[in-house]
């Protein structure tokens, strides 16, 4: 590493520290254990991952497990790179060392998605169908409620139909690689089956 590039990265960590320690602050003075606003957070992780526990098909449970993987994963990347660059803040946080709305990534989200996607399983329904209309009232109804709480901030001209794009980019990625490590899966079976 040159100087210069030590040097500059030197300098990014330091601010990179401040930053954190600046969100940590924030954090104890607005968005703490004494705000309605962390509460509602908590529990919008929490009581999901209790539903899921409950409501999952245990003899299916690997494969909707790895589709909901699939979906926080990439909602999470999404949303870093979406508040790193600024597109999105979130005002209120239940864990303030994340940099994204760790129950929404983590929990909301992915289980909304891995219920519905358990209920067209079950009931061989059209999933993409019915993840476009969950994701459409995710970004046309609950976000703009969020908004309207404070709970989440849209800037550099975010819009919903923005995020109701990256909500159909997701699902299709989410369903693609999950329908491709079932083929691997299945592939593999065949393979090792006597012939």
């Amino acid at each position: 590493m040159t100087n210069e590039q030590s040097k500059r990265l030197d300098e990014i960590l330091n601010q990179q520290d401040k930053i954190f320690n600046m969100w940590m602050e924030y954090w104890k003075d607005f968005s703490n254990f004494g705000t309605w606003q962390f509460w509602a957070i908590a529990l919008t992780l929490v009581i999901p991952l209790i539903v899921v526990y409950f409501a999952i098909d245990k003899t299916k449970a690997f494969h909707i497990g790895f589709f909901g993987f699939n979906i926080h994963t990439w909602f999470t990347y999404a949303d870093a790179i979406a508040m790193r660059a600024g597109y999105v803040a979130y005002p209120f946080q239940a864990i303030p060392i994340m940099p994204v709305n760790f129950a929404l990534d983590a929990a909301l989200v992915p289980v909304s998605f891995m219920l519905l996607y358990q209920w067209c399983l079950n009931h061989n329904k059209n999933f993409f169908l019915y993840a476009v209309l969950v994701s459409a009232f995710a970004s046309f109804i609950f976000k703009p409620i969020l908004v309207s709480l404070d709970l989440i901030q849209l800037n550099k001209g975010l819009n919903y139909f923005g995020l109701f794009l990256l909500y159909i980019l997701i699902l299709i990625m989410s369903i693609t690689i999950t329908k491709l490590f079932r083929y691997f899966k299945r592939k593999g079976c065949q393979e090792q089956s006597p012939k």
